[in-house]
């Protein structure tokens, strides 16, 4: 899982809508007249060849010293792709790759800055030189040892959105060609569009990155703000000052910006005075159309210097063909990879990962294990993916969603698990991205039918929906679905569900202490595996292809793959 802050859950409950309901973007109504939660327990429901035990086995086999943590190019690697293959074989699946082979190849670069020169700004024949970390952090995906920018001008492009589904554009025609963008953070605080509270992904801060890159931009820095981010400076303040993983595109990603990263708002607010302008006069100005980007001219010099180390990972890939229309695919995702290995720790020096994401990745085996369980095969293709380095940035996914082994035109949905539930039994399952597509009716269906309700993300605006693997599949036009653990737990005080995830976040999040634990309760866990197979059977047992909604901003790329929805 990557990093996502210590995340407040304000639980509001909603009950599956009735089977078979479809299209409808209105949430369904509450599990009681008086709002009052059932008492009840429902009788658990599993799928045949879904069980705590096997759950458990995988998951600890994976969670071992012996895999050293499963970091991306070492031999928990190889031991991990190992257990794979063989736990895939032993349950019938095929190899998933076309070639005949179970990997893909993922090829990747650790990128570690070495001292350079700081950002330097100047205007009107008078200069600055800003502090790394503490006014500014800047990197560079370029694959090169050394990279430099000089008298670049600065250009404020506000939200830097290009959303025609909103009748946005904050660039218009200007030429961006070898400026730093200055980005807002988050997306324009409107409430009639761009998702009203909910953050759209051209919010988040690898869209501007990915924007600039389009615009030829030299720069792209992101003003951080605390309440917008999400988070205070210091999450951001020292991320690029160690090994940084990314893919390596063809052109050695020199088609990237020469350097991405943030800056402070006091320091932007500076650039800002340098330029005769009022920051906040500009960033009202941002959230209208009529907003154009705005030069500074003040411009920034930056040398980069890097040490960089080639790896070569993988994903797993394992299928089950469809019996009609094989052609046609299913996805689940869970990505397999952890931290690794830290040797300059005393004591316990491995990142286990249990949680994240021992528990998803044994998931995918249990879900192959119960659609080979039964009566029938299903209609269409289903796929299997772990995926690597999904703690440095969804890359192995995102390679696969770049490099598909089978065209994304045909990708019918993509289901992604990550830390799954340990804590015992819910009634609810959290959908992250409620109201994205049609995704959402299919689960209100399997959850009416397995007694089930669906709780929304409770936080839409931190944009939690392209925190996880699914959305690398989203990104490509595939409807995407990532639910996370429920709340209300059965035969538990109100809260609880909170406490034992603030527990988890606090304690065990991304340090060695991720490890089975022998009070871990996965009953819960199966039956939300359950859940994610009911979903993915009626899927590949279909000819049903969920759209994107109305105004989500990845439906454009899949009409225009399959103009037919």
């Amino acid at each position: 899982m990557t990093a996502r802050g210590m995340r407040v859950w304000v639980v509001v409950m909603v009950m599956a809508a009735a089977a078979g309901a479809c299209g409808g973007g209105a949430m369904p109504d509450s599990p009681a007249a008086d709002g009052s939660a059932a008492t009840d327990a429902p009788p658990s429901v599993v799928a045949d060849g879904i069980s705590v035990e096997t759950l458990m086995a995988a998951t600890e086999r994976m969670a071992s010293d012996e895999f050293e943590g499963r970091a991306p190019g070492s031999r928990g690697e190889e031991l991990t792709l190992a257990y794979l293959t063989e736990q895939f074989e032993a349950v019938g699946a095929e190899p998933g790759n076309p070639d005949g082979t179970w990997v893909q190849d993922v090829p990747l670069v650790g990128i570690t800055p070495q001292p350079g020169d700081n950002l330097t700004v100047t205007a009107n024949g008078e200069s600055r030189t800003l502090e790394p970390a503490a006014d500014y952090v800047a990197a560079t995906k370029h694959v090169v040892d050394e990279v430099e920018v000089n008298d670049a001008e600065f250009v404020f492009v506000g939200y830097g959105a290009r959303a025609p589904e909103y009748d946005w554009d904050d660039f218009g025609d200007a030429d961006l060609s070898g400026k730093i963008l200055l980005f807002l953070v988050n997306d324009p605080p409107l409430e009639d569009i761009f998702g009203g509270n909910a953050m759209t992904y051209y919010g988040r801060w690898t869209y501007k990155h990915e924007i600039a890159a389009e615009l030829g931009a030299a720069g792209s820095l992101v003003i951080h703000e605390t309440g917008p981010a999400g988070y205070p400076w210091e999450v951001v303040g020292s991320s690029p000052y160690g090994e940084a993983f990314d893919l390596v595109a063809a052109d050695d990603n020199l088609g990237r910006a020469t350097f991405e990263g943030w800056v402070q708002r006091a320091t932007a607010e500076s650039l800002f005075q340098m330029a005769g302008l009022d920051f906040e006069e500009a960033k009202a100005q941002a959230a209208t159309r009529e907003f154009r980007p705005v030069p500074l001219g003040v411009t920034g010099s930056l040398r980069i210097r890097n040490e960089l180390r080639r790896i070569a990972s993988q994903n797993f890939v394992a299928r089950i063909p469809g019996s009609e229309t094989p052609d046609e695919v299913v996805i689940y995702c869970a990505h397999w990879d952890h931290m690794g290995r830290d040797t300059s720790l005393e004591g316990d020096q491995i990142y286990n990962g249990a949680a994240d994401n021992a528990t998803g990745t044994a998931g995918l085996i249990e879900i192959a294990r119960a659609f080979l369980a039964a009566a029938e095969p299903p209609r269409r293709t289903v796929l299997f993916l772990a995926v690597t380095a999904e703690e440095q940035g969804l890359l192995g996914s995102r390679h696969y969603g770049e490099n598909p082994l089978y065209p994304t035109a045909q990708t019918v949905a993509a289901i992604n698990m990550d830390v799954l539930n340990q804590w015992g039994r819910t009634s609810d399952l959290t959908v992250v991205g409620y109201g994205q597509s049609e995704l959402d009716d299919v689960a209100a269906e399997v959850a009416a039918r397995l007694n089930r309700t669906l709780a929304p993300d409770p936080e839409p605006e931190k944009g939690f929906y392209f925190r996880s693997d699914h959305f690398s599949f989203a990104r490509v036009g595939v409807p995407a679905f990532y639910g996370d653990p429920g709340v209300e737990y059965i035969g538990k005080a109100p809260g609880y569900g909170l406490e034992k995830r603030n527990e988890y976040n606090v304690n065990d999040y991304h340090k060695v202490s991720d490890e089975v634990k022998p009070d871990w309760d996965m009953s819960g866990a199966v039956e939300d595996l359950t859940f994610m197979y009911e979903m993915g059977a009626l899927l590949a047992g279909s000819e049903r292809w969920p759209a994107w909604s109305e105004t989500s901003e990845f439906r454009a790329i899949r009409e225009a793959e399959r103009p037919q929805l």
